[in-house]
């Protein structure tokens, strides 16, 4: 079998070139064939690969090469004889997985303690000296983290007061509870939904932008120059966050809880035909004042941790993307999680408060 032409990439590439050439190595597979490559004009790297797979990876008995020709196909007959070394996995493995988890875990608990501590510092610098306070970044963080959050709160607020209350009408429905409506949305709204609806929806805008902005900050030095100058981390990136997420969120959740009981109201009156004037003087009697306060005070929590959260992340990037694409992912999910489990906290330990 002689080989003559060029035999590189740029040749190779050209439309239907390849395809003939592997249905003709197809058909001379498993014949002993006396191989000349001494004429080909030009052949590189992958031009010798696919004569080598045409031989089955390895040298025919008779083959004739040009001398440059002969370097090209010894390397490339030493990088097929290489062989990855066989990994043995331990029946103990999962000690050590775990064991890592609880590093991991022990760490971010022990760094999570730290950044609360600092907060904790500089909050009570900003008391001592509030005309020195970063006024300038709460009042930014307030804009981006609360202002321009109403639209999404809003919309998701009303489409789920729509949804709860068809679905609530459709049972009280069957039992003749009609007029109950008002009681089920308003607890429903205020005690849980709005304030976990909203903090939810913040955790996965405003946590994850967080995140970013620390990342991002991180990756282009920008925290090093920070330190250099004599700038604190957390009294102008980190505290201003946490107080402008507090201050923010109770009123996210006002405005979620009004927006999902306009949705519930315009439900109750297409589906049970209660009107608008009645849903409203019902409202202060079916929900005690109580479960208002309760809703605020898991706005101001639920902001507080979705901050630290975001910031504990962001803090931790590393100086590359990849590490900021992972951070950013896990702040989110961490977020929305601890969102979840104090809502639980605030549930059992307000078991028996806000019913009566």
């Amino acid at each position: 079998m002689v080989a003559r032409g060029v035999w590189q990439v740029h040749a190779l590439a050209t439309r239907g070139a390849l395809k003939s050439i592997n249905k003709t190595f197809k058909s001379l597979s498993g014949q002993a064939l006396a191989w000349d490559l001494s004429e080909v004009a030009g052949l590189d790297h992958i031009g010798a690969q696919m004569f080598w797979n045409a031989w089955g990876k390895r040298r025919p008995g008779q083959l004739t090469l040009a001398p440059r020709q002969e370097d090209l196909f010894a390397r490339i007959e030493q990088a097929d004889a290489l062989r990855l070394p066989r990994t043995r996995t331990s029946p103990l493995n999962w000690i050590i997985v775990l064991g890592r988890g609880v590093l991991t875990f022990l760490q971010h608990l022990n760094d999570a303690v730290s950044l609360i501590g600092q907060v904790m510092q500089d909050l009570w610098r900003f008391v001592r000296h509030p005309a020195t306070g970063p006024w300038r970044e709460i009042s930014a963080n307030i804009y981006h983290s609360g202002f321009q959050a109403l639209g999404i709160t809003g919309l998701v607020g009303f489409l789920i007061g729509v949804v709860f209350s068809y679905l609530s009408a459709q049972q009280l429905r069957m039992f003749g509870g009609d007029i109950y409506l008002v009681n089920l949305l308003g607890m429903a709204v205020i005690r849980e939904l709005g304030p976990l609806l909203a903090a939810i929806l913040v955790a996965g805008r405003s946590g994850s932008s967080i995140t970013a902005q620390l990342g991002v900050m991180r990756v282009t030095e920008e925290l090093d120059a920070m330190l250099v100058m004599g700038i604190s981390h957390g009294y102008r990136l980190i505290m201003p966050k946490v107080l402008a997420l507090a201050l923010a969120m109770p009123l996210l959740v006002v405005w979620t809880d009004a927006i999902a009981l306009i949705g519930g109201m315009v439900s109750a009156k297409v589906e049970l035909h209660l009107s608008a004037r009645y849903f409203i003087q019902k409202l202060p009697s079916a929900v005690p004042v109580v479960n208002y306060g309760i809703g605020l005070g898991k706005g101001v929590v639920f902001g507080m941790l979705i901050a630290l959260v975001a910031c504990h992340f962001g803090l931790r990037i590393q100086p590359n993307t990849e590490s900021l694409g992972r951070g950013t992912t896990a702040s989110v999910v961490t977020a929305i999680t601890v969102v979840i489990l104090a809502d639980a906290v605030f549930a059992i330990v307000f078991s028996g408060v806000g019913f009566t």
